[in-house]
């Protein structure tokens, strides 16, 4: 018998089932990757079965391709669907000026282009992802692997000059191999402790050759769903209200990106 969620990961369904209840018929969505997009993907397809929801989807990586067409969501690449209405994402962080730090799942360059193609982002966390201070979690920035450690070099270089507590980097590996995102790319995490300013660290980052992208998401969320253990949401952003607790404790199937970032 399946053990009852528990409250993070309740947390995590009623922020995602809040944000699927947001969808509109004929959405192009973008759909992130990661523990919370896995409810997403579950209640989108529920919406599909029990209400004929038709939408076009655009997946952020090949596990949320596979799980999303399991789940009878149509999808398209991103050239075919163009201009997105709505991407939903998870968040490893995020602060009160709804900048983000993501990638904790290795899918953050796909993640922020879709992103960036949309009219809209909502975000999907927990309320233990919403910070004062971006930081806490490792920075993960996609590198090229030709080169990656003088890459990594540079950006040692260049950290001294930003407001952070932490400057050390490792170069994230997939069991003793090195991890390699969809594109092909490395990964490494930054931990950085404090990040003073998001905004000048990722542009500085992104001057560096070698770097592909950074996972820090700035400009591009206007709207955060927090899910509570409870089964409460809230919505920060573009919105603010309170849902009430629903029936957030019952037994599901395990969640197969329980053990990724989002």
């Amino acid at each position: 018998m399946p053990e009852r969620l528990s409250p993070v990961e309740t947390a995590k369904r009623a922020a995602a089932r809040r944000a699927a209840d947001l969808v509109e018929p004929d959405m192009a969505l973008g759909i992130g990757t990661g523990s919370t997009a896995y409810w997403l993907i579950r209640h989108l397809g529920e919406r599909i079965a029990s209400e004929g929801l038709r939408i076009t989807g655009v997946p952020t990586s090949s596990q949320t391709a596979e799980l999303a067409s399991k789940a009878g969501i149509a999808l398209v690449d991103l050239e075919a669907a163009g201009r997105l209405d709505l991407t939903i994402d998870g968040a490893d962080e995020f602060d009160s000026a709804l900048n983000l730090v993501k990638g904790g799942g290795g899918a953050l360059l796909r993640e922020k282009i879709v992103a960036a193609a949309s009219d809209r982002m909502i975000v999907i966390a927990d309320k233990s992802k919403h910070v004062e201070t971006l930081g806490a979690f490792p920075l993960p920035v996609e590198v090229t692997s030709f080169g990656w450690q003088s890459t990594k070099a540079a950006i040692e270089d260049l950290l001294p000059g930003h407001d952070l507590l932490g400057d050390q980097i490792t170069l994230r590996l997939d069991g003793e191999a090195p991890f390699v995102t969809d594109g092909g790319n490395l990964i490494l995490d930054l931990h950085l402790k404090r990040i003073g300013d998001p905004r000048r660290l990722a542009r500085d980052l992104n001057l560096i050759p070698g770097v592909v992208e950074s996972g820090l998401f700035i400009g591009l969320c206007d709207t955060v769903v927090i899910g509570h253990g409870d089964g409460r949401t809230e919505i920060i952003g573009s919105a603010n209200g309170i849902a009430p607790p629903g029936d957030a404790d019952f037994p599901e199937p395990d969640n197969l990106f329980a053990d990724l970032g989002d």
